[in-house]
This record gives structure tokens, sequence and C-alpha cells, in this order.
């Protein structure tokens, strides 16, 4: 033979660090190839592995020497193991498949198939579906998916609207990257190295010729523990700076100085790239950087690549997995002129009310408004400007207004008339023209307005309880027992909370409400409600009572608004949701909760301070909530909590409560349908339990107990409940839990509170309770690495005791507020007085008034029911 001959055609390389559970899949899917792999050569380098991946790699060298071969080498990063692959490599063609995925075993047929009917090719791009570990499924729902719909041969110079960006999934010739001395950059991480080297690779082309080839698949793995490179690039530094600078800039650069110009698909491409940065305001995702030179940085070298591309023209060439507020930051968020919307779009109707929500986008200040209705002149019932926030800086806002639905609306901006139109997009879009607001009142008022409820064909019955439902649904002694039903619940499995307090409010001074409350049947809170002789207004959550009385319910009130409250599906199969939702709360909202709560339909949002309401209700927030949701109430606990409170004078305080919060990270998901969630034993070696722990064992602790006659009670969060059996706590340490007792009294009967971010501080604080804070990971927490991000509270300004970062510090600054007596010291007694302007036990038929105020013609009504506190 030849010496060409005998060269490989194809040549796989892996760089492979500490991934041995994955590697037998991968091994498996190579050897499974329906190609002669005689014509293949794969070369593993094993970069500095610390797991068995090295010895399995030899493994398979040993038993198929004549296929592949081994590298190993120091860790040195992807890019320098990549690189030693180049220079092994002996192929035509050269890949990159990461070694935690697996080819399909069509995979090397297919691109060869492609390459010889297409020898003059660049490259060849392959379809890459998602390997959901875990769930043991592929899904088609990779965000470039639509790159594989039409023509398999694109030259990407005339088609702006292709690019691939891949390495694992692209295949290279092996020379041209010799002859031009093509090296993946290792000062490109954590991600963007592939698109990086692809893109350079592609330059060397005056016509890149592209195959992107649907029948070659490569399944790329989500793992579990969502532990690859790009699951955590979120928390690398050098994705806001060196990505950005070393990567983007470069492209930019390259190809300016290649071409003259920026070939639309490369500029198509690095806003393909930017748009996952501004997918969603804060909030939404993980740890980011929202403040600090890493974030200006981020800006700064954003606006100088957006700068060399024309964005408007681009962006239409975005594929369609790109959520539009990443469609509409990048236009608009840096460029320094004012841009409005075109359009005003309506996209809510309150019928009862007769109230509409118009909303528009917009950047800079807000525009000058003249609302009219009717030809008169009108001030939205309801107001706000709401900030999308990026790193920090806002670069969309969002005027939102509540107007009466039944005028003939008009806006003008900055002197300008504006169209009003109605309908979300994708969906179509009609102009609502003066004079013709009838849009939603047409249909939807009608219907909301009937006294007999829909006919029910319009759902298909999924389950034999559902099907039951809707033979019984209307029925007229079932519509007479359930009918305008106030619905209570806290959680499905607990009880206890604002929802309880407020239907024991409602049954005694308002007989005229048909309240029901809702709850799992069995368990200690189910026997305690039947034997304090509530048993006839008890319904078992997902029984066949329950659906009849959720079909029939006006109203539903909880202190919870997690999935299975708001969104029961046993219930919506067979009938649509006509409820109001009233989010009662179980705590003193501190912290950004609005990429949680925004997607939910409340009605009414209780709060319960002036600073609660401003964070929420207010200007340039990231909420989307108005006042005509938000109402300055109190919560329905603090009234029980303010009766149980004066049972426990200071000799009768006998508690040092510890109650530590949860965290996301350290939680299984929740159980669908249900709010409980697997027992993960691996959380009792993590750093929040060991921290804990240590405080609690702490012997400085169980000596000023001692001294001060006090139990040490540990009550941590329902969610970590499970974990309290298979803790080693000390013999001082009382282990406490909210279910199946009082705990509003375990709070009556402290002397002192501590915590570390829970809200139930903010219950001591009402009952003038001594706190400290003990907060050993405030980055992580405040940086978006639990539910929400760091809010207008600040600990240090704002909270009701001291904050401590080390365990040393939590252990002597409790002591110090133990010795200090039962009262808080003064700084701390005057934040309380300023926090809470309701602690006269009225919230509960304030919260019963507010209800009865979603079912008035607000349109009607004064604008404001609880205003924003001034500035």
């Amino acid at each position: 033979m030849t010496e060409q001959q005998e060269r490989p055609r194809f040549s796989i390389v892996s760089a492979v660090y500490d991934v041995a559970p994955y590697l037998p899949d991968f091994i498996a899917s190579i050897e499974a190839q329906d190609f002669d792999l005689s014509r293949v050569e794969v070369v593993m380098v094993d970069d500095g592995s610390t797991d068995e991946s090295g010895r399995l790699l030899d493994e398979w060298a040993a038993r198929r020497p004549d296929l592949v071969r081994v590298v190993h080498q120091e860790n040195g990063g992807q890019g320098a193991a990549r690189n030693r692959g180049i220079t092994e490599a002996r192929g035509e063609w050269i890949t990159f498949p990461d070694p935690d995925d697996v080819l399909e075993p069509p995979y090397l047929k297919v691109v060869e198939k492609f390459l010889v009917a297409h020898p003059d090719a660049a490259m060849a791009a392959t379809n890459r579906l998602l390997w959901q570990e875990g769930r043991g499924v592929i899904l088609d729902r990779h965000p470039l998916k639509s790159m594989f719909v039409g023509s398999p041969v694109v030259d990407l110079s005339r088609s702006p609207e292709r690019f691939h960006g891949s390495s694992p999934a692209s295949f290279f010739s092996l020379d041209r990257i010799r002859e031009h001395d093509l090296r993946f950059d290792h000062r490109v991480r954590p991600n963007f190295e592939d698109g990086h080297f692809n893109c350079r690779y592609l330059f060397t082309y005056d016509h890149p010729v592209v195959g992107f080839l649907q029948g070659a698949i490569y399944h790329y793995r989500k793992r579990e523990d969502a532990s690859s490179t790009l699951q955590t690039a979120g928390l690398h530094p050098g994705r806001y700076t060196a990505v950005l600078e070393h990567g983007y800039l470069d492209v930019l650069q390259r190809a300016t100085e290649r071409y003259g110009r920026v070939p639309d698909w490369v500029a198509v491409y690095l806003l393909y790239e930017l748009a996952w940065y501004l997918a969603s305001p804060d909030p939404k995702s993980g740890p980011r950087p929202v403040d600090g030179e890493l974030a200006e940085s981020f800006h700064r070298l954003t606006a100088q690549i957006l700068a060399q591309i024309d964005v408007p023209a681009m962006t239409p060439y975005l594929p369609p997995s790109v959520p539009r507020p990443a469609r509409l930051a990048l236009e608009h968020g840096y460029d320094a002129s004012p841009w409005r919307a075109p359009a005003i779009a309506l996209t809510e109707l309150d019928t009862t009310q007769e109230v509409v929500r118009a909303s528009y986008l917009f950047t800079g200040d807000l525009p000058e408004e003249s609302w009219r209705g009717n030809g008169d002149e009108i001030e939205p019932l309801h107001a706000k400007v709401r900030d999308w926030t990026y790193y920090g800086r806002p670069l969309i806002r969002q005027r939102i207004a509540w107007l009466p639905a039944t005028t003939s609306l008009e806006l003008r901006r900055d002197g300008r008339p504006a169209d009003i139109v109605y309908g979300a997009e994708p969906e179509s879009v009609r102009v609502a023209p003066p004079g013709q607001l009838r849009w939603w009142l047409s249909a939807e008022s009608d219907r909301a307005r009937e006294e007999v409820p829909e006919p029910l064909r319009i759902r298909r019955p999924v389950s034999r309880l559902s099907k039951v439902a809707q033979k019984l649904y209307l029925r007229p002694r079932v519509r007479a027992k359930y009918a305008d039903a106030w619905v209570f619940v806290d959680r499905v499995h607990d009880a206890a909370d604002s929802a309880e307090i407020l239907f024991r409010h409602v049954r005694e001074h308002h007989p005229e409400i048909n309240a029901w409350f809702v709850l799992e049947k069995g368990g200690k809170e189910w026997d305690r409600f039947r034997a304090e002789g509530h048993g006839d207004r008890l319904v078992a959550y997902k029984s066949l009572e329950w659906r009849m009385l959720m079909a029939h319910a006006r109203h539903l009130l909880s202190s919870h608004a997690d999935a299975a409250i708001v969104n029961p599906r046993p219930v919506t199969e067979f009938a649509p949701p006509n409820w109001r939702f009233h989010f009662l709360q179980h705590g003193v909202i501190k912290d950004d909760l609005s990429s949680w709560l925004d997607p939910k339909k409340l009605d009414t949002f209780v709060v319960s301070t002036p600073q609660e309401l401003a964070s929420i209700a207010g200007d340039h927030t990231s909420y989307v909530f108005t006042t005509h949701e938000v109402a300055l109430t109190g919560l329905p606990r603090f009234d029980r909590l303010k009766q149980v409170g004066e049972r426990f004078p200071v000799d009768k305080r006998d508690l040092l409560l510890v109650a530590p919060t949860w965290r996301n990270g350290l939680l299984p998901p929740i159980i669908e349908g249900s709010q409980r969630r697997e027992l993960d034993l691996s959380v009792l070696q993590s750093t929040f339990v060991q921290e804990w722990l240590g405080y609690l064992r702490d012997e400085r602790l169980a000596e000023a107990c001692a001294r001060h006659g006090l139990t040490l009670g540990f009550l941590p969060h329902p969610n970590l409940q499970p974990l309290v059996p298979h803790l080693d706590l000390p013999a001082h340490v009382t282990p406490l839990a909210y279910e199946g007792q009082d705990p509003q009294e375990l709070f009556a009967r402290a002397r002192a509170f501590v915590t570390d971010f829970s809200s139930v501080a903010f219950n001591a604080a009402y009952l003038e309770r001594p706190v400290v804070y003990f907060q050993f990971d405030a980055d992580v927490v405040l940086g978006g690495g639990h539910v929400g991000r760091g809010g207008y509270f600040q600990y240090e300004r704002d909270g009701f005791g001291p904050v401590a970062a080390s365990l040393d510090d939590a252990v002597a600054a409790t002591v110090r507020t133990l010795d200090h007596g039962a009262a808080p010291m003064a700084d701390y007694q005057a934040r309380i007085e300023a926090t809470f302007p309701f602690r006269d036990g009225g919230n509960c038929e304030r919260v019963v008034e507010r209800v009865r105020f979603t079912e008035r013609n607000q349109s009607r009504l004064p604008a404001v029911p609880t205003p924003l506190p001034p500035d």
C-alpha cells in the first residue's frame, strides 16, 4: 500500500479529564460505528485525570491497538489536550468529540457520504441532540436545531442565518489546520474555545462551504449533576471578560482583516453567543456578576462588539430559540439613542373590575405620556416602570399601566400617537383603534359573567376521578354546596400558616363566606384540624370533593405559590380555573424573587412593610406587579403571632431558637404534583450542614444557654426536616419541626433568635425578640445561588441584629445578645418600629377587604388602595 492509502480517513481526538463514569458509553459508541474502523484512528488525550479515566483508556488501547492510541499529559486544559491531539493525528479529517457524549452508529458513514459527494467542503457539521442524563431520554431540543432545516450544503458567505461553532460536532481538514498553524487558544475560557477555533478555521476559505448533516447524530449529554464545562461556565469570571476580549473581539478583528468587513454569518453567530448572556434579567439564572469591575468589563466589551455589527439588520437571522428579551437587549440596550416600542400591547383583562393592562418597552427616560379615554385625559389607575436589569444595568425598561377597559383608549408619547394592539407574540397581533376596544370583552368577559359554567367538553378527562367529577360538576346540589367558595390552603401537607389563620378569622367573623380548607388526608395536621372542630370544612387534597370544590371556587387563598397550588392539574383536566388567586405569603419578602413570582397570575399579593411594597410594586424594580395586585395589609399570621406573643412575658421565654433556611443547590427537585422532595443524604457532607453543626455543638453556646436557663432549639426549614434524624446533634440541642406543633409558639418562647437569611427573622422582630444572623455563604446566597438575589433589604443596614460571617463570630454575637437581655438593642429596636406599620391585630380583616375589593369594578374606585411610601 502507498502512504496515502494507509492514512486514516478520520482522526477522532478527544480530551479526557475525570470522566470515568461516562467513558464506557463513549467507547461503545465508537466501536458500534457502521463504518470501516480500519479507516479510523482514535487519539485519546488524558489531560492529567485524577480518577479511573486513564486506566480505562489504557485498557481500551490494549484491547484495540489497531484503533486507539492514548496520550497521557499533565493537566493543561481542554484546548491544550486537543492541540496535542492535532499534533498526534494522521487522518484526512479530524473531529473532537467530548468523552462524555456518544455518537449514533451511522455517524461516520453519513459524514463520509457527504465528504465524498462534496470534496470542496470546508467543514461537516453534525446534528446535536440533547441527552438528558437521569431521565434516559434523547430530546431534539438543541437551540440550534434550526440550522439543520433546509439545504444540507451551505455557502456561509451567502447564508447569514447559518453558522456552526461546535468543534466536538465538526469535521475539519487536518491538512488545512496544519497549513495555517491553527490551534485552540487557551485564553478563551471557559467557553467559546470551540467557536473561536471554528471561525478561524473557516476564515481560511474565501467561501466556506459547510455541510449541515441532519442524519449524523451527536448525543450531547446534559449531566444530571450539572458538572460539565459548559454547564458550569456561568460561574467562571473569564466568561465575562476573556471570552469577549480574546474570543468575540478577536474573531471580529480577524474577519475584518481577512474580508475587509465582518461577514454576516459571523455577525449573526456572535449575536447568538451574546444572546445567551442576555436571555433573561439578572435574577433568572444562577450566580453571575451584577456589580463591580467584572460586570462593568462585561458591559464595556459587549458595547465594543455590538458597535462593529449592524445589529438591527442581523437579529432577524437569529435562530428562533433566541428569547425575545435577548433580541431587544442586543438591538437597543447598548444604543445611546432612546428607543420606544412602536405599539402599546394590551396583555391582560380583568373582566370583573373592567380594567386592562397596557404595557410597552423603552430605553432611557420614561416618555412624556398623555392617556385619553373616550377623548378625555385620564390617569392610569395603577402604573410603574419595571427595569429589565442585566449584570446590574437596566438595558430595557417596561412601562405597565392599568386602565379602564370600557373606554376608547388613546396614548400619545412625546407628543406622537401610538398604536394600541392586543394579542401576544407569536400569535396574531391586532390593532385596537380608538373606539374599538372590544377584543377580549367580546369573548372573555361574556363567558366570565355567565352564571352557568362553560360546558365541560372543552376538556378531555385523563383520570378516573376527573371523569366522575365531570359528571357531578353541574349537578345543582354540588353547585349549591360550593358556590362562590373561598378555598384556603397553606402547604398541601401542612397548615398553621397565614391561610389557616385567615380561614379561622373568616369562619368566626364572616359566616356569610363559603370557606373551605384543603389539606392532604392523614397525618398530624389533618387529625389536629378535625379535632379542633373544622372537619366539616376540611377537604382532602386531590380527592373527588376537592375537584368539585376547586371547579366552583371563586377565590383561592394560600401562603404558598408552588405549582401544586396555583396549577392543580387534576382540576384543570376537566374544568377551567375560574378562581382568583390571592398570595398571602408565609414571610416578608426581602430578596429579589421576581424570576419565581413574575410568571404567576396573582390577583392579590399581600405585603407587610412599606419597604416590601416599594420593592415589588414601585418603579425600577424587577417585578411585573403594580399596586393593582400588591396590597399592604400585613400577614394574617402576624395577627395570631401577636396574640401568642402576649402569652409569653420575659420570664416564660425559655428558648434560644436556631432556624436556618434551605439552599436551592442542596436539594433534589420537588416530586411532581407535590410539595415534597426526595431525601438526599449527601447533603450531610455539605459546607452548609457542617457549619451549622459546628455552631450547634459549640461549648460556649451550651454554657450561655445553661447560664440563662435556656433550651437550644434547632428548627430547620421544612425542606430540611427529613435530614434531622440523620444529624449527630449534641445532647443539649432539641430538634424542632414546623409540622405537628405550633411554630408561632416557638417564636414567642424565644429569648433570642438565630438564622441566616430566613424571612422568619421578621417574626422574631415583630415580637421584639433579639436576632442574630449567621451568614457564612452570603456571597453565594445573595449572588443568586438560592431562589433569588439580594434585594432592597441589606442585613448590615436593615437587619434586626448583628451579622456574623464566621462560626466564632456567630457564637460570640449570640452570647453577647443573650447577655444583653430579653429586649433588642436600641438601634435594632428602632429598625423594628420603622418596619411594621401594622401591629394592631387587623391584618386578617384587611386581607378580607382586599379580596372583596377584587370583586368590584375597580375602574370606578380610587386608583391606589395602598399607596407607595415616599422615597
